[in-house]
């Protein structure tokens, strides 16, 4: 081979090194900032990971929410209409936010408990994130079924 196809070939082989290096890179850092949206029910279920970041959605239950006088913390619970999971949040709540209105908080479990560290809130009457809706009403569709008949004995 002559020094000239040596060094295209050489140059070839470095640029396709350099250009798999830039996708593993990039693929790797859209991984880590990836967040999947769980319902309380799927979560309880073991869906989301242990120590993984995920996003939980659904309704604030009417009645959880807390907040420690003099400081930012806050605590309430977030309903699918099947299971109920504890949040804490340590932070300046949206404007919008309500005990029986939807929410999506980010964050990661922690000894039972899903530690948020970002809370978004619905915008208007009658608004609810598409994924929290789809969620919520196919664990509401599994409910029905499981469930036996109004009167009938077991």
């Amino acid at each position: 081979m002559n020094p000239v196809r040596r060094r295209r070939l050489l140059f070839v082989a470095l640029l396709v090194l350099a250009s798999g290096i830039a996708t593993a890179l990039v693929a790797m850092a859209l991984q880590r900032n990836v967040a999947y949206l769980y319902t309380p029910a799927e979560v309880l279920r073991g869906d989301a990971g242990e120590h993984a970041r995920f996003r939980l959605g659904g309704m604030v239950e009417k009645g959880s929410f807390q907040r420690t006088t003099g400081s930012l913390d806050a605590s309430f619970r977030v309903t699918d209409g099947d299971a109920q999971l504890p949040v804490s949040y340590t932070g300046i709540l949206p404007d919008l936010f309500r005990e029986g209105k939807a929410v999506v908080a980010t964050g990661r479990m922690d000894n039972g408990v899903f530690v948020a560290e970002n809370v978004l809130a619905k915008h208007d009457e009658t608004y609810m994130p598409k994924e929290v809706a789809d969620k919520m009403g196919k664990a509401h569709q599994k409910h029905d079924v499981q469930a036996p008949p109004a009167g009938a004995t077991p």
